[in-house]
């Protein structure tokens, strides 16, 4: 069973995955607004991800029958100045999760709970992935701040909207949507 801090950490941990499925929908949401389907996309589909992690750590809680808690989260931001400022407070926002869940990670081993470390070393991969993936975006976007059908293109080019599911990815309360 996991200490009671880490479980407290995990828990925390669901409600920053919650706050930032919504981010990702108040993004997708503004892309649509201004008729970017494929950031728009790419967004909705993060946001889905997120959900499936706050809902894959709840699975993990209720594994090792921990007490799990749902929590409200605040509202996301809704506006932005351009099409480039949603990509840089994406990747943000994966750099401040890639630190929590070290943080989470760290706690494990400090507690010797090696079970939970090792549940944690596939959300370490993932935020590498996602860090890498908001980075190149922003990249993009930045070059072509101007010419958003470019940004549009670059998703179709190099099918960075299309992720297969991960076999090694930890079960989701609910299952996957």
């Amino acid at each position: 069973m996991p200490t009671d801090a880490l479980i407290q950490q995990i828990n925390e941990q669901i409600s920053y995955e919650f706050a930032a499925e919504q981010q990702y929908i108040a993004i997708a949401v503004h892309y649509d607004s201004l008729t970017l389907p494929r950031l728009a996309t790419l967004f909705y589909k993060q946001g889905l991800e997120e959900r499936n992690h706050a809902m894959m750590l709840v699975q993990y809680l209720l594994d090792r029958d921990a007490s799990v808690t749902i929590p409200g989260v605040q509202a996301p931001r809704t506006q932005f100045a351009d099409v480039v400022e949603p990509i840089a407070l994406s990747l943000e926002q994966e750099r401040r999760v890639s630190d929590q869940i070290e943080g989470l990670s760290q706690t494990a081993r400090d507690e010797k709970d090696y079970l939970s470390e090792q549940f944690l070393i596939w959300f370490l991969k993932e935020q590498v992935e996602e860090v890498a993936k908001m980075s190149s975006l922003l990249q993009v976007a930045e070059r072509e701040r101007h010419n958003p059908s470019r940004i549009e293109d670059f998703i179709v080019r190099e099918a960075f909207d299309a992720e297969d599911a991960d076999p090694g990815a930890p079960k989701a309360a609910g299952g996957a949507v």
